[in-house]
């Protein structure tokens, strides 16, 4: 019977073989961690080395004297370091960690003549040689920003430590420094001074060279990412994008967020037919794909076997953001991942759209009142504006970004104006004003990117803080009542997470989980667009249609979760330029609004 319990023998012999080859890199990784934790505990603390801890500090790098302490700490330290790349498989960190191990079982025997430290050693590295071909992860890409952040990171836990170093030798502190003194003697002995602390016999000598250990590791460490060869992020090559626009000439009807795969942050996989494509970006060791791959539904299988190997290739984690039901289908019957519905897509067909009729009474009261007002809507192609209006639009949309960071991945272009997006839509609302604004009448964006021949797909919203509320409602009633004319059938809206609990949980007969999720989800609505989103949609009275995240398994969602919501710039780990250079600098670049107004005259 297939469901059979496993007889004792079997499991003797599973546990006889030991684990499987895939789980030695962690093994190996959470091994390496802590023996860098025992390696720092046993040059910092003086206690531990004489407590019944004794015999197992005995085993680590490095003898006790001033030296050896800061080797022990240096060896630790560095192990930590390397725990998360071995962990990952990556081939730099398997060879740091063979060359570092031997060094610190010589140095051991030099200074303190121990065979078991050696053994030790050459026991954790039977398991690194021995399954030396699953590490052979390729580096991740990356940017100086690295270097920055280590230089910050190992600064903060070397200033910690060290001043747990200076602290852990109460009885043989000279006086009683103050902490200043303290922070001081810390401070001058990563940069290999002495400082205003003294101790008893040699312990001046342990602190001193420990001090000089962090330091020269902080330093060390930096320099290495500053100046090691570049792997920049991938990006959209000409040839790419030229054969992207092929497949979304052909295929591009299916999915409303295909034309977003022509990002140019984004990274490119082809099927070996070349008939389909996944577009993707590595964020924090997390591989993110959004939406289906791109092009015909029969060679996926073959770009989403691609998008895996390279995964693998790098030991990074694969995802999928945003994938329709047939997408996820696919995905998962191909990889063996596990799909979860993410939230819904908000898609209006313009055939059935009207003002008319109690469900859409209060959009219709906004737009009449906000044209009474004075404003009015244009609607137009990319290709029928000119230059200087969309430069105009341009430095409103940046200017009017609520945030030092552009937001969007997976449903933004994080461009307006290209001339390769000449099929793009731009509505704008206007109102001529007293006194002309800094954009001349322009008040308010919305900008569609195809989707095929017959349809578009919402990609910002972008409005005057001084304009009257209701902008986005004006523009997309006026995007849709525009529709006809230039033969568009289908208009995606904005993406609800978490939709349909939202909608359920509202309702009479919801159980208590549904209504405690519902309840989360509005609370975290006050950070993110989440219940505002999904009311905003709902007034357009549109058809619903789920998308999926695609993941390995459920331990990745929290660090999926996180690489999304950098992707997506809700959380930036770089450091922006300061606002006021920021906007100093686009308004160097940045024409007058009398002068756009005055071309644009003389341009009609």
């Amino acid at each position: 019977m297939s469901g059979r319990v496993p007889s004792r023998s079997s499991r003797a012999r599973r546990l006889l073989r030991g684990p499987r080859p895939e789980a030695i890199p962690a093994l190996v990784g959470r091994a390496a961690a802590l023996v860098g934790v025992l390696d720092i505990a046993a040059g910092v603390f003086p206690r531990f080395r004489h407590s019944r801890m004794h015999a197992l500090a005995e085993v680590l790098p490095g003898s006790f004297g001033p030296f050896a302490a800061a080797l022990s700490l240096s060896a630790g330290v560095l192990l930590l370091l390397l725990a998360h790349g071995l962990r990952r498989r990556k081939r730099r960190a398997w060879r740091a960690a063979v060359a570092l191990l031997p060094a610190g079982a010589a140095a051991q025997f030099a200074y303190r003549h121990s065979l078991i430290g050696v053994l030790i050693a050459v026991a954790l590295l039977v398991p690194l040689l021995r399954h030396r071909g699953q590490f052979a992860a390729l580096p991740d890409p990356r940017s100086r920003w690295r270097a920055l952040a280590n230089f910050v990171l190992m600064s903060a836990g070397s200033l910690a430590l060290g001043l747990v170093i200076v602290n852990v030798h109460p009885d043989r502190t000279v006086g009683d420094p103050s902490l200043a003194d303290r922070l001081t003697h810390v401070l001058y002995g990563l940069f290999g001074f002495e400082g205003p602390v003294d101790y008893q016999g040699s312990t001046s000598w342990t602190v001193a060279f420990s001090l000089g250990a962090l330091g020269w590791i902080t330093a060390a460490t930096t320099a290495y990412l500053a100046f090691r060869p570049e792997h920049p992020a991938a990006r959209l090559t000409e040839q790419d994008e030229e054969q992207l626009r092929a497949l979304l000439a052909r295929h591009g009807r299916r999915d409303s967020l295909g034309h977003f795969a022509l990002r140019r942050d984004k990274a490119v996989v082809f099927s070996p037919s070349g008939k389909a494509a996944v577009t993707y970006r590595v964020v924090s060791g997390v591989m993110l794909a959004s939406g289906d791959p791109i092009g015909d539904v029969e060679a996926w299988p073959g770009a989403i076997e691609r998008f895996m190997d390279e995964a693998k290739a790098h030991s990074w984690t694969p995802a999928v953001m945003g994938c329709s039901e047939t997408g996820g289908e696919v995905w998962t019957r191909e990889t063996g991942l596990d799909a979860l519905e993410l939230g819904d897509e908000a898609v209006v067909d313009v055939a059935d759209f009207s003002l008319a009729g109690r469900a859409m009474r209060n959009v219709r009261q906004m737009v009449k009142r906000i044209e009474r007002a004075g404003y009015e809507t244009r609607v137009r192609r990319v290709r029928d504006l000119g230059e200087a209006e969309l430069e105009r639009i341009r430095l409103a949309a940046e200017d009017w970004r609520g945030t030092d960071t552009e937001r969007g991945f997976s449903m933004a272009l994080g461009r307006i104006g290209d001339p390769t997006d000449g099929d793009c839509l731009i509505a704008t609302a206007h109102k001529q004003d007293d006194e002309p604004g800094e954009f001349g009448d322009l008040k308010a964006i919305l900008h569609f990117v195809p989707w095929g021949e017959d349809g578009v797909s919402l990609d910002l919203m972008r409005r005057d803080r001084a304009a009257d509320p209701g902008m986005n409602e004006l523009l997309i009633v006026a995007a849709l009542q525009a529709a006809p004319r230039l033969g568009i059938a289908r208009v995606s809206l904005n993406f609800a997470m978490f939709r349909s609990a939202l909608a359920r949980g509202e309702k009479i007969g919801a159980g208590p989980v549904l209504r405690a999720w519902r309840g989360l989800l509005v609370f975290l609505s006050r950070w993110f667009q989440i219940e505002s989103l999904y009311k905003f949609n709902a007034k357009f009275q549109p058809r619903w249609e789920p998308r999926f995240v695609v993941y390995r398994a459920s331990a990745d969602l929290p660090r999926i979760g996180f690489a999304a919501m950098q992707a997506e710039g809700f959380v930036t780990l770089a450091l922006p330029l300061p606002r006021f250079l920021r906007r100093r600098r686009s308004a160097a670049r940045r024409p007058c609004a009398h002068a756009m107004a005055e071309h644009d005259v003389r341009a009609a």
